[in-house]
Parts: structure tokens; sequence; C-alpha cells
């Protein structure tokens, strides 16, 4: 199923996305209809706090009133939200090899741009790319990133005042299902609920600066409306296999990036396994893959401007579509 998180008539409501990507099926409104209303269709982390049950439920009742044409309504005359609006944690890892060694060398010549520094830019540019430091082998690198700051697809996203080098960021991830600790990786496919798009819109400068403190981004990524997921959820069973599928970003309608989610460090299930180390892992969690190679303007020399349209697709999910707007333009 394909399950979306959307505003109608003033309310937030939960539905099956069908009809081609194109209508919403209220899940509430059909278990009225079936005759009793079904708490886990309050709200998207209701409907997986409930597990194989509510999920089960879901699909009864789409198979059942599908068909009934007053419980759907248009995708286009609703307001699609993240399908989960405020994740009970959202941690973004860095999976993908190619983006690992081009984003530091993009951050170099960002500074070498800055400092209007041509002879270090060249320099930069010949130079070869270094092989992929040892850690990123050895244990799954994420940051946990604000859960307050979602934001769903056709959204404007707001400048920082603070930062003058804007970039997406060409990105999945998984939805967690099934609390639990110390999972092992070949049980943590039973904690992935569904996936989705994400983007995680960043302040390339103002990253830069903060990670010379070897801590972690901060303000980088961290601002109102910058984690950008959707449309929506898509369950495992119709994604298949989750590391094969064709990724791309395009901006203004020109194809910028273009990725397979294949060649990941660590699956989504390594992943599960090495986070919940001592430590629950909850429901309604995100998990970001980190970005394809190529995936975003740092690693292109490429950065957003005032009023750019960044579309992200990947395949078997959708596309995640959102402006970017200089506060102060």
């Amino acid at each position: 199923m394909k399950l979306a998180t959307y505003r109608h008539d003033g309310r937030d409501k939960v539905g099956v996305v069908h009809g081609g990507d194109a209508r919403l099926f209220d899940l509430a409104a059909a278990a009225e209809r079936a005759g009793k209303a079904d708490p886990a269709f309050a709200s998207m982390l209701a409907l997986i706090d409930g597990g194989d049950a509510a999920l089960d439920a879901a699909r009864a009742l789409y198979a059942r009133l599908g068909g009934e044409q007053d419980l759907s309504i248009e995708v286009a005359g609703a307001e699609i939200l993240a399908p989960v609006p405020e994740p009970r944690q959202m941690r973004d890892g860095m999976s993908f090899p190619t983006h690992i060694l081009q984003a530091p060398r993009g951050q170099r010549k960002l500074r070498a741009r800055a400092k209007d520094d041509m002879t270090e830019l060249a320099r930069i540019d010949a130079e070869p790319l270094p092989e992929l430091p040892e850690i990123y082998r050895k244990i799954p690198i994420f940051y946990i990133t604000n859960r307050f700051s979602v934001r769903g697809t056709n959204t404007t996203v707001k400048w920082p005042r603070y930062s003058k080098v804007m970039d997406y960021e060409l990105e999945f991830g998984i939805i967690t299902r099934n609390k639990g600790a110390n999972i092992s990786a070949s049980k943590a496919r039973d904690h992935i609920f569904g996936f989705t798009i994400f983007n995680d819109f960043s302040a390339r400068d103002i990253q830069r600066l903060e990670m010379e403190g070897r801590l972690g981004p901060s303000k980088g990524k961290s601002f109102d409306g910058g984690n950008v997921m959707g449309p929506w959820i898509v369950t495992p069973d119709e994604i298949g296999d989750p590391y094969r599928l064709r990724m791309e970003a395009r901006v203004n309608g020109d194809l910028r990036s273009s990725g397979i989610s294949d060649g990941m460090l660590f699956s989504f299930e390594e992943m599960i396994a090495y986070i919940s180390q001592d430590e629950t892992l909850m429901p309604g969690e995100f998990i970001g893959s980190g970005t394809v190679g190529n995936g975003c303007g740092l690693e292109l020399g490429l950065f957003l401007e005032h009023n750019d349209v960044v579309e992200l697709t990947v395949e078997k999910i959708g596309t995640l579509k959102n402006k970017v707007m200089q506060q102060d333009a």
C-alpha cells in the first residue's frame, strides 16, 4: 500500500493512495461506514502503532469499500502533509561512498570560491578522489536531526537568513515499526513499516563552518521546514528490493542528479541493528539513507537559487516537490 497523511476540510486524515497516485481513500471515514470507528486511523503514528492488525484492517477496508467514490478525493484537492508529520526520532545516515568522498571536496571548493582563490580551486579539481576512510566501512555513520522541522511535498522551504548557499540532497529512507532493542539484522526487516523520499535541505556555508568543530551538523541542517519527506509511505511489499531503485533530482525541470539506491555501505536492516544496540528503537522513527552519489549540488558545484523548484523522484515511491525561497529577496 501507499499511505498518505493529508489535510482536507480542515482535518488531518490518513488515506490509501490509489488510482495511479491520483486519489486518496479516507480510512477513518471508511471504518465508520463499515460500522465501527477505528482509532488506528486517527493518524499515521496510530496506524503504525496498531501493527499488523491495523494494516490488515486498512487493506480489508480498501478492498471492501475502495470502489465507493465518496470515500476518496483527488490528490490535487488535498494538502499532502509529511507522511509522519512529527516522527518520534529522525536519524540520517552516510551510506553512499561516492557522496562521502565527493562532499568534502565540494566543501573545500566552496571555501576556495568564497576566497576567490581560483588557483586553489583548480588544484582541488585536479586531485584524484582519496580512498574511503575505513570508519565508514566499520559502522553506520548517522546524525540526529530536528524531528519538529518536518514538512511535506509542495511546501515552500524558507531559506535560512544566516545562509547564502542552499542545497538539496537526494535521499530515501524508512519509517520504523515494532518497538525493540538489540535487534539483529536478520530480524530488522520486521521493523520497517515502509519507505519514503527525503530531501535533507542544507545550508552549506554554515555546515562547512560547523564541521570544523568535529561534532556534526547543526544549523547547517536544522531550520524550520528543512527536513522534507514524502509524498507518502510505501509498504515493503510494493517496493520489492529497495536497493535497486532509480533515483533522480530535477531543478526547475532540468535533470541535476541521478543514481541508483545500490551500493549502500550498510543496509537499513544493518542500520537498525547498529542503532538498536542497548537502545530502544521506537515505532514511527525515520532513518535516512544519506545522499546518493552525485545527489546534491555540493558534489556538482551547482547550488540553489531563490524560487527554484526541486523535484526528487524515487522509483516505486513517487516525486517529492518543493520550492526554495529566500526570505529577504
